[in-house]
């Protein structure tokens, strides 16, 4: 039932208690005409009639109050309607993606891996920890690595040869493997030697070299060879992504060396 139905069976129904007042209003002056002194018959009707004006004039008051309430009911109804207009416009804008379990997992190895290296620096107050520090991000204490999202229009202003097939949540996704990469490397920059593999150390140090450069230092980086996925693998759709991330301005890349080093941006 819409307002204008209620309003009207309201008012139908106000209309009605009115003539039904006019007529004990008649029969009140008939009663005044006679007391009910002196004809005792007329003491029972005087009392009902009493007890049904003051039930009359409840039910006048409420109907009056639901009346006055309907355009406040309107209103109210017309605000939650451009409500849910609005949250289902931030909805289709926002991207539906999923933290990826390896992007959990560094994370939580994240405070183990800076409270081992922490105490190897105290123990060992080298000059070699002092470096390793420096070449860090700034704001890596407390922090992690950028994950800046794209939306469903910056996607759609792309041209259809660059974006291709590529969907929002294919590319958010990929940007949460960007993320797992950049942390993990962070993370074996500062580890000591003693708590890597022979595989890993010589890794830790390619690494330590790289963010050492002028055009790396304090930031979060990984390698094109990182890519193994889940969401981003060096193929094809993983260079797909890569295009479409540099033109949107969330990542950089540049060359040291042989490697091919993509470097993470934050919004400006």
């Amino acid at each position: 039932m819409d307002l204008k139905e209620a309003g009207s069976l309201l008012n139908n129904l106000v209309a009605a208690f009115n003539g039904r007042i006019a007529e004990l209003q008649d029969l009140v002056i008939a009663r005044n005409m006679y007391p009910a002194s002196c004809i005792p018959d007329l003491s029972a009707v005087d009392a009902s009639l009493k007890a049904m004006e003051l039930q009359v004039q409840a039910i006048k008051n409420q109907l009056q109050e639901e009346a006055e309430a309907i355009p406040k009911a309107k209103k109210l109804i017309e605000a939650s309607l451009k409500q849910q207009k609005r949250l289902e416009s931030i909805s289709l804008h926002v991207p539906s993606y999923h933290i990826q379990p390896e992007r959990v997992s560094a994370l939580n190895l994240n405070t183990s891996f800076c409270s081992q290296a922490k105490k190897t620096d105290t123990q060992l107050g080298s000059l070699e920890a002092e470096n390793v520090i420096s070449v860090l991000p700034k704001e890596k204490k407390g922090s992690s690595p950028p994950l800046w999202y794209i939306t469903t229009d910056e996607l759609n202003s792309l041209s259809s040869y660059m974006k291709g097939r590529l969907t929002v949540d294919k590319v958010n996704a990929a940007i949460n493997d960007m993320a797992t990469y950049a942390e993990a490397n962070a993370q074996l920059i500062v580890v000591p030697k003693k708590k890597l593999a022979e595989n890993q150390w010589e890794k830790a140090l390619e690494l330590r070299d790289i963010a050492t450069t002028e055009a790396v230092k304090g930031k979060y980086f990984f390698l094109e060879t990182d890519m193994r996925g889940p969401s981003l693998k060096l193929d094809n759709t993983g260079k797909a992504i890569l295009t479409v991330l540099r033109h949107l301005g969330r990542i950089s890349e540049t060359r040291i060396g042989h490697q091919r080093v993509i470097l993470l941006l934050k919004p400006s």
